[in-house]
């Protein structure tokens, strides 16, 4: 990723939520008579239901699919906070970074983050997927390897972290294959099914499914380092 000599600059965000319309049901009226006929059949053919049926068909948003998401999975989100803003509750309420911040396991991520300067840029995707190290999976990378990357926070840093995020909402149904990522030279590769999943071949995902306001987070055990 950091040896090529071309770059892509520019990605685009993916994933926005889709909307399903609500048709009105067309009324038909027929006529038997004279007279009265037509004023008693004219009355209920504009209830209503209109009405009623036109606010939820504008209700859809990232959030509210965030909720349809499933449960979180894994072993390590029993390590998860129960309860505050760093809870999987918690972070449901608030854009990715915001919400990485709260959660304990993420702290170190969430410095290289701040040290890279994507935390408005991650907040500001309207629909993304982040493989996010844990804490644990930072304290394993070589530390030569970890100085060099916090050292060059706009260059090899940015390029690692980017490559952790794929512009599109993936639920774990969605998960398994060949991925994209914010690098754009950098893909992800996900083989797995139901609540075991691999990413690049080595890299577990340990708690999966964690929804946030923009976001759905895949917690993993190791960083996703340059495979050239």
């Amino acid at each position: 990723m950091m040896t090529t000599t071309t770059r892509r600059t520019r990605f685009a965000a993916l994933g926005a939520a889709l909307l399903l319309p609500l048709a009105a049901t067309a009324c038909s009226s027929e006529e038997t008579g004279p007279a009265t006929a037509p004023s008693t059949e004219s009355s209920p053919s504009m209830g209503s239901t209109p009405s009623t049926e036109a606010s939820p068909s504008m209700g859809s948003s990232p959030r509210t699919d965030a909720a349809m998401g499933g449960e979180p999975f894994g072993a390590a989100c029993a390590e998860v906070p129960t309860d505050g803003e760093g809870s999987v509750e918690g972070m449901a309420d608030d854009p990715v970074a915001t919400a990485a911040s709260n959660n304990p396991l993420l702290s170190t991520l969430v410095t290289a983050v701040g040290e890279a300067g994507l935390g408005d840029t991650l907040n500001s995707q309207q629909a993304i997927t982040v493989f996010a190290p844990t804490n644990e999976a930072f304290g394993a990378v070589d530390p030569e390897t970890m100085d060099a990357a916090m050292g060059d926070p706009t260059g090899l840093l940015t390029d690692v972290l980017t490559a952790h995020v794929v512009p599109e909402r993936l639920s774990p149904e969605m998960l398994a294959g060949e991925h994209e990522t914010l690098n754009g030279e950098q893909l992800v590769m996900v083989e797995g099914s139901g609540e075991e999943f691999t990413v690049n071949g080595e890299a577990m995902v340990v708690c999966g499914n964690v929804q946030t306001a923009n976001a759905t987070v895949y917690l993993i055990d190791q960083v996703l380092l340059p495979t050239s």
